[in-house]
């Protein structure tokens, strides 16, 4: 499965282990990301217009080092998934996604025929995060995420794509193991975080769960029972 990610540093954290998971499991998910520091939609979609080489090309969770453009990426292989996503500062006003998606997913349709859309829900920023109401406005991370669930849903259903819940998993995983999940406040830490994305990514684009994934190659170390907390966060999603 090629996996075309139109995105950030938050695709870029969501999907570091994807590919060393299913490697893991016996599949092949190859996962590519077009990266943009903070990029929004409006950027990706002047960014389409423009042609320019300005995403850094991210292959299965690594820097590959060389810049492209849309058209050159979207051209480069058969994609089988592309997803789309707002930027976090963006990702709770559904007003700031429109028209740019919309004629972001258009084109996208055009170069890629086949592909399956879908959209990245991401995650609130941490409680106690100067990001969390001086950037979003919203005084707990319960309350940013419930307004990012409602403009993903949203997005979601303008362009036809199904969601990757990555919000809705940290959200709940939030409870339980809150002080792992970010490493500044709003990116993913390095263990727990990010696995917990790639979990989630691969439940949705497998429609396998993750309670026999033995997968433990991380950045970062995760205890044996975080793993599981974050395997049941992502199990007990529903698609």
């Amino acid at each position: 499965m090629n996996v075309l990610c139109i995105g950030n540093s938050f695709s870029v954290d969501a999907t570091r282990y994807l590919h060393r998971i299913t490697r893991s499991q016996g599949e092949k998910i190859t996962t590519v990301n077009l990266y943009i520091g903070g990029c929004d939609l409006e950027t990706h979609y002047r960014m389409m217009l423009s042609k320019k080489k300005a995403y850094r090309l991210f292959i299965n969770g690594e820097d590959s080092g060389f810049d492209v453009s849309m058209e050159e990426a979207l051209f480069n292989r058969r994609w089988d998934v592309i997803t789309f996503q707002q930027a976090s500062h963006r990702s709770f006003d559904f007003e700031s996604y429109e028209p740019y998606l919309s004629k972001l997913a258009e084109y996208v349709r055009l170069c890629s025929p086949k592909a399956k859309f879908f959209f990245h829900q991401t995650w609130a920023y941490e409680d106690g995060s100067p990001r969390l109401f001086d950037v979003a406005g919203f005084e707990k991370s319960s309350e940013m995420f419930c307004a990012i669930e409602k403009a993903a849903s949203l997005a979601a259903k303008s362009i036809d794509a199904q969601i990757i819940p990555c919000g809705e998993v940290i959200n709940k995983l939030n409870s339980v193991v809150s002080d792992k999940l970010w490493r500044d406040g709003f990116h993913l830490s390095k263990g727990l975080g990010r696995l917990a994305a790639a979990l989630t990514w691969y439940r949705v684009l497998t429609n396998e769960k993750n309670r026999d994934i033995s997968f433990t190659d991380l950045d970062e170390y995760v205890s044996d029972e975080d793993i599981l907390r974050a395997k049941a966060c992502v199990d007990g999603i529903e698609l």
